[in-house]
């Protein structure tokens, strides 16, 4: 089997619906990372994501909505919940949120819990797609599973070219790091994983400190393993400059070489090519040298995705 690749049209989100709606998977472009969608509520079609991306059964699945009756239909939102995704959505926030009784999603995505890990995507042909479909799909990243992030069709084509329905081409993506995730428990708000939106942004809307999820408290959301987001090659952190043989990731003015995530210092700049820069350099080379990044703003979500992509078990 082919995967065929089709620019957004609405004559291809109506196909692409049409396909989600036999069981079909098609990767989709947000402006996070690429998904991989299949129907939530669809068990059949979500094992086959699980089975096409060799994804662990333990990790649960974002569904993805485009309205706010959408997502009132599958999850509690407490007062907290949500003046945070009215402040946030759409856009590169998922909130884990208590399921609703007579939700669509599958217990399959939500990994046997009884929480949801629920966003409204801001990039537009995801947001048609789901709107045309009618009902939330899920969408991790259109990988295989602790590889490194798709942010363009083509790496989509290079994980999971021939096992997948279409690939819906939407450009590169504009943020570029998957979706913060926020849970919420007695005493507030739960960072689980970081991402698109700088936990500080968050604290300021809210009024009110951020604790980050424990790694001993389980995994309970998306993107929680050690290992995840990894090349091939074997990532060397906060290095001032490359070894002999290593490819160098670097950041900021005065560069010893190699491709730079922003030469600036943006922060910003260099979410957006984090993944793409990874998977260029792990074609080149079996180790990587990586620049410190600074932990401020989106540099969290950034060390996070270099501290698990470098993890060996």
């Amino acid at each position: 089997m082919t995967s065929p690749i089709a620019p957004v049209l609405p004559e291809t989100i109506a196909l692409a619906a049409e396909i989600l709606g036999e069981g079909g998977l098609v990767a989709i472009p947000t402006e996070t990372v690429y998904g991989l969608a299949a129907d939530a509520s669809n068990a059949e079609a979500i094992a086959r994501i699980y089975e096409v991306k060799g994804r662990p059964r333990f990790n649960p699945l974002i569904a993805h909505v485009a309205s706010w009756e959408m997502a009132e239909a599958e999850a509690e939102f407490s007062p907290l919940a949500r003046k945070c995704a009215e402040a946030f959505w759409p856009g590169a926030l998922t909130l884990v949120l208590p399921a609703r009784a007579g939700g669509r999603v599958s217990d399959l995505a939500r990994a046997g819990l009884d929480t949801l890990a629920i966003r409204w995507p801001a990039q537009k042909a995801a947001a048609a797609l789901i709107t045309v479909f009618g009902r939330p799909l899920v969408a991790p990243s259109a990988n295989r599973s602790g590889h490194v992030s798709p942010t363009r069709a083509e790496h989509v084509l290079a994980d999971l070219g021939g096992r997948i329905d279409l690939v819906l081409d939407g450009g590169p993506c504009s943020v570029g790091m998957e979706s913060t995730i926020l849970g919420f428990d007695a005493d507030g708000p739960v960072l689980l994983r970081p991402g698109g939106i700088p936990t500080e942004r968050i604290a300021e809307v809210l009024g009110l400190p951020v604790r980050v999820h424990g790694p001993d408290e389980g995994i309970n959301a998306p993107g929680q393993t050690k290992a995840h987001y990894a090349p091939k090659a074997k990532l060397r952190l906060n290095a001032a400059a490359p070894e002999d043989g290593e490819g160098y990731l670097a950041f900021g003015p005065n560069s010893p070489g190699g491709l730079n995530l922003s030469p600036t210092g943006d922060l910003v700049e260099a979410a957006t090519k984090l993944f793409a820069m990874l998977r260029a350099l792990d074609q080149r080379f079996e180790r990587i040298a990586v620049a410190p990044i600074p932990e401020h703003g989106l540099g969290e979500a950034i060390n996070d995705r270099l501290s698990r992509a470098a993890h060996r078990d």
